[in-house]
């Protein structure tokens, strides 16, 4: 009865695929048909084909308008599932059939039985049809093999791409593994200046579902094709790459529901804000282009570009007055990895250093550049909808953590990745042909498309006000200085000689100094302390670099342990936490134990390299840190011994 049973219901379904598969003319039809097969093998996989063709889109099958034979081979090799032939045929391995019918026994079917190897095979079926559409999507088949030569040819130099002839043919279409917005989420990104050449190695190598999908464009498209297909969590996994799929095939599956914020790593040892954090794009106000100004040090020399997040304090309503929200601010930032002891000019042109894009707090960037750096900072909204505001943190959440690229200072610095993550992330007509690789000319740029503003700067005063400018540290260190000149004759002529000077010629002004010079002098001696605080930094590392044996390389070792511990915080996909693409809820505690972890162990890193260093350091540099310390301890006396003396009155 049972073996009735099964020969009637495989005929059923045989006739029920027959029937969809010629409903329309212009259709796929999977065929099947095995005699050497039992009844049951040949049920299980006529029910495997049908599940298959049900989770295609329906203008995928619409598209596809050809007969594929299906048939269990044992030509494949062991570690192959399954493989689309040249002649439009697809094999399944056939050393898979026995443990799958293993896996039914003779029970009716039931797909919830046959667990992850029924998964794998439905996976590999759809993986496969996804190639057929894919070649099939490129027109004639004399024209895609000349169309697969151009694309290729330029694999030798590290990059792919159409030549010029090809391009304009005016003969191609997009498929799926070509069309330009798949590989700029893919990470084969676009060469500046390539006129269309892409690099040919992705830049998304983490959290990734599948590592074969790294292996070429086709085979992203295909990996990505079941993901879409087959997992209701991919919506919120590769939002980005949902919503192409479910455009191109004016269709989507079913979906789960998905979280309201994004997570990300902070960059940073301070303990002013927990290492992992949270963005909810319904506290978005605006999105800034942040601008280092430059300064003379040759890795500056041409400013740095950022992106600045502007998000509400929970509870306001995203307005203008979010923008004294500062707590709350965000900075991305595109920056070379710099995992050894030395910053390398040739490094740097050759893509030696990994590119990572850094998430940090406003406060600690505005502290970075303008006391330690002293250099100043323009913020400039930028002309975004609301949709693509969103849109654009969310393609940077994703980046953030998937991205590894390479930082070349010239055709892949902070201004170019900035400007594809606007383009990706927008998809702003204005952008499609802007190329710059510098940040001030990005900025002009943006201005002359109408997207930026500069006039918001053009006032400075009123730009600090509200916020649009983030004045130097260097104009008040001048002005202290001045305060100084006035009261006193001092030897230096400008800010940089005055810091210069010797911490025991500085401390026989302080002898002099009055109350409104001594006020003044204790901000620019704690200037002094921390640019010596800088040189003594860049000392050790030259000393390791040139001494590699013992107390310096004992530092030393210190140091790349502290450096390859960090990486994590511009590299979170490095926690050991399931999953690909975005974090979903049920990861984040995981995360966020072993990220509390991370960070107290590299901050307990951190004080053993401090507590080293100062031993170190040449004689000079030692007299002059300890100077400038003896520097802030005798200011901070005579100031409150002159406070006491005058009755406790407050010093102007």
């Amino acid at each position: 009865m049972n073996d009735t049973y099964t020969a009637l219901r495989s005929i059923l379904v045989t006739l029920i695929l027959c029937l969809c598969f010629s409903a329309k003319a212009a259709a796929l039809q999977l065929l099947f048909d095995d005699p050497t097969l039992t009844p049951l093998e040949r049920q299980i996989t006529l029910d495997l084909l049908d599940q298959a063709h049900r989770s295609l889109p329906p203008t995928m099958v619409e598209r596809l308008d050809r007969s594929v034979e299906v048939s269990w081979s044992r030509r494949l090799p062991p570690h192959v599932i399954g493989r689309a032939t040249v002649a439009g045929q697809l094999w399944l391995n056939r050393q898979w059939l026995a443990p799958l019918v293993a896996a039914v026994g003779d029970s009716p079917f039931d797909e919830r039985s046959h667990g992850g190897l029924r998964k794998e095979l439905l996976s590999t079926v759809i993986h496969e049809l996804g190639h057929m559409y894919d070649r099939a999507q490129t027109g004639p088949s004399e024209q895609r093999g000349t169309l697969r030569r151009c694309r290729w040819q330029f694999q030798s130099t590290g990059v792919v791409g159409l030549s010029a002839a090809c391009r304009g043919s005016g003969q191609r279409r997009h498929s799926l593994s070509d069309d330009p917005r798949v590989l700029d989420l893919a990470g084969w990104s676009e060469l500046t200046g390539g006129r269309g050449q892409r690099y040919l190695a992705s830049d998304r190598p983490d959290r990734t579902p599948d590592a074969y999908e790294l292996k070429s464009p086709a085979e992203f498209a295909a990996v990505n094709l079941e993901y879409f297909l087959l997992d209701p969590e991919y919506a919120c996994r590769r939002p980005e790459l949902y919503d192409y799929f479910a455009d191109h095939f004016d269709w989507a599956p079913p979906r789960a529901a998905c979280g309201q914020s994004y997570p990300y790593l902070r960059a940073g040892l301070r303990d002013d804000h927990p290492v992992v954090g949270s963005i909810d794009p319904s506290r978005l106000y605006a999105v800034h282009y942040l601008l280092a100004e430059p300064n003379r040090e040759w890795a500056s020399r041409w400013g740095h570009s950022m992106l600045r997040v502007v998000l509400c304090a929970p509870g306001r309503a995203p307005g203008p007055d979010c923008l004294l929200d500062l707590e709350h601010h965000l900075v991305l930032s595109f920056r070379a990895f710099v995992n050894d002891l030395q910053l390398s000019s040739w490094d740097g042109l050759t893509g030696e250093y990994p590119s990572r894009l850094f998430i940090l707090p406003l406060g600690q960037v505005v502290d970075e550049y303008t006391r330690l750096e002293l250099r100043g900072l323009q913020s400039i909204p930028l002309e975004l909808s609301a949709e693509q505001r969103a849109d654009l943190i969310r393609q940077a959440a994703q980046l953030h953590w998937s991205y590894d690229g390479r930082y070349y200072f010239v055709s892949n610095n902070c201004a170019v990745e900035t400007l594809k993550l606007l383009r990706i992330g927008t998809r702003d007509s204005r952008l499609a042909t802007l190329e710059s690789i510098t940040p001030t000319g990005l900025l002009q740029a943006l201005d002359a498309r109408g997207m930026a503003d500069l006039e918001v700067i053009n006032d400075r005063n009123a730009a600090l006000r509200r916020g649009y400018y983030f004045d130097s540290q260097r104009q008040r260190y001048e002005r202290m200085l001045m305060v100084v000149r006035d009261e006193l004759p001092i030897q230096a002529e400008d800010l940089d000689g005055w810091l210069e000077l010797p911490a025991a010629s500085r401390r026989s002004v302080i002898q002099q100094a009055g109350r409104r010079a001594s006020a003044a002098l204790l901000v620019l001696e704690q200037a002094a302390h921390d640019r010596h605080m800088m040189l003594a930094q860049q000392e050790v590392k030259r000393l390791y670099l040139s001494q590699p044996q013992g107390d310096g390389a004992a530092a030393g070792h210190l140091v790349e342990q502290l450096l390859a511990q960090s990486a994590f915080l511009s590299r979170p996909a490095s926690l050991s936490v399931s999953g690909y693409g975005l974090p979903q809820p049920e990861e984040w505690a995981l995360m966020q134990d072993q990220a509390r972890r991370r960070h107290s162990e590299l901050k307990q890193l951190a004080e053993s390299v401090e507590q080293m260093l100062p031993g170190l350091l040449s004689p000079d540099r030692q007299r002059e840190l300890e100077g400038a310390k003896h520097n802030l301890e005798l200011l901070a006396e005579r100031i409150r011994t002159m406070h006491r003396a005058s009755g406790g009155m407050q010093l102007h």
